[in-house]
């Protein structure tokens, strides 16, 4: 089918060839020699090298006593068809005499499917890629990983046109990885992970941004100590992980989970400095405590947890003393030995905090009588005087209605 645009179809090639380098044809020497590969399902043919045109010939499989199912002897060659996996093995040809004319090792598989890949960065100046593959081959696997900057400005492309287009270094020591250096946390990259066997290859374009990726390592150097005299309080500190460079303009912050052992849920606690007070923490029992970090201006993830750390805050001395207390009796009740003898004197079992809640109920319980009687009295003597002023006003006013009929009428008038 033709494209509706003329010369469509030649930039879209000319795409295609850009983004798959030239270096991408599929490898030679797979193997040692006298090694064949072939596609699962599919017919497979086995050449006789030593053999002479026309010449009747032989095919053996190495340990069986036939050859596989429907196989057919063709001009010399050994046609499989259909081969499973179980058709691999050696064969060896032979002439009339029986005579060893080719020997050749059938190892059989997949076409590459397109690989599973995933980047990211633990600073702002590299990143690496990791990719697994989406079929197992069975066959001898390569990969070619490049990588190409999408955006360029015009002074960088009139500068230098191939900078921006490298390979993606791949660690032998650590196999489906790759790693680009001096990258640019603002830029953006064309990832190309190309997988290749015997019989192909398959490729992933990845479009990634820095800013998308970016994951610090785990913080590292945490440490947690109890603080005397703050049964509720651990002091929780790390450093920056050593990967991420330490520089003002990218700054990381913290987020800190922490519980107690016996616990499974967590509390978290975000913090941008690189040491914490845990305020609510339960005194006398251990405490696991982790930390993981993350861009200060928030890209990309969180990165993975801290190994663990541990610490138990201190004891409250009132509740210390207490246990103590009761620690103690328990040992000693269990340090006596039982006598089998009879024990006229009956045995005391109450505890001493009931005694003692005993003496206080009955303190209570003397104060309020106390106080009742004491009301009662007051009660009696207001009432009492009361009374007293009453019976003395009368006895006043006769008195004086007994002066007054006393006094001449001449005085009165």
């Amino acid at each position: 089918m033709r494209s509706p645009i003329p010369g469509l179809g030649r930039v879209m090639v000319f795409l295609a060839a850009a983004l798959v380098p030239a270096s991408l044809d599929v490898p030679e020497g797979w193997g040692e020699e006298g090694v064949q590969y072939g596609q699962v399902g599919t017919d497979v043919t086995l050449s006789c090298a030593g053999a002479h045109a026309g010449s009747p010939v032989q095919w053996r499989r190495a340990g069986a006593a036939a050859l596989p199912e429907g196989s057919a002897i063709r001009q010399g060659a050994l046609v499989l068809p259909r081969a499973s996996l179980a058709t691999a093995g050696t064969y060896s040809c032979h002439g009339e005499d029986s005579g060893l004319l080719h020997t050749v090792c059938l190892r059989l598989g997949h076409l590459p499917g397109v690989p599973f890949v995933s980047c990211r960065a633990s600073d702002y100046e590299n990143f690496s890629c990791s990719w697994t593959s989406s079929v197992e081959t069975f066959l001898p696997t390569r990969y070619i990983t490049t990588y190409r900057k999408k955006s360029l400005t015009g002074e960088e492309k009139r500068r230098n046109k191939n900078r921006h287009v490298g390979p993606c270094l791949q660690d032998l020591s650590r196999p489906g990885t790759c790693t680009v250096h001096g990258s640019e946390f603002w830029s953006s990259y064309r990832l190309n992970i190309t997988e290749v066997n015997p019989l192909g290859s398959s490729f992933r374009l990845l479009d990634i941004t820095m800013q998308a990726i970016i994951k610090p390592d785990p913080p590292e150097g945490l440490v947690v100590e109890p603080i005397p005299l703050a049964p509720r309080r651990l002091h929780v500190s790390w450093k920056y992980p050593s990967s991420w460079p330490k520089e003002p303009h990218f700054q990381l912050r913290f987020r800190l989970q922490y519980r107690p052992v016996i616990h499974r849920s967590w509390s978290v606690v975000e913090t941008v400095n690189l040491s914490e007070v845990i305020t609510d923490a339960f005194a006398g029992l251990e405490h696991v405590v982790q930390v993981s970090a993350k861009d200060f201006l928030d890209a990309g993830n969180w990165s993975d947890w801290s190994a663990e750390a541990r610490a138990t805050p201190v004891r409250d001395p009132a509740t210390a003393a207490s246990e103590e207390t009761t620690t103690d009796a328990s040992l000693e009740s269990l340090a006596e030995e039982p006598s089998h003898a009879p024990n006229p004197e009956p045995i005391n079992r109450s505890d001493p905090l009931e005694k003692m809640a005993i003496l206080v109920s009955l303190g209570i319980f003397a104060f309020f009588v106390l106080a009742a009687v004491l009301v009662i009295t007051i009660l009696i003597w207001l009432r009492m005087r009361k009374h007293g002023k009453d019976e003395t006003k009368p006895h006043n006013f006769l008195v004086a209605a007994t002066h007054l009929k006393a006094l001449p009428k001449a005085q009165i008038l």
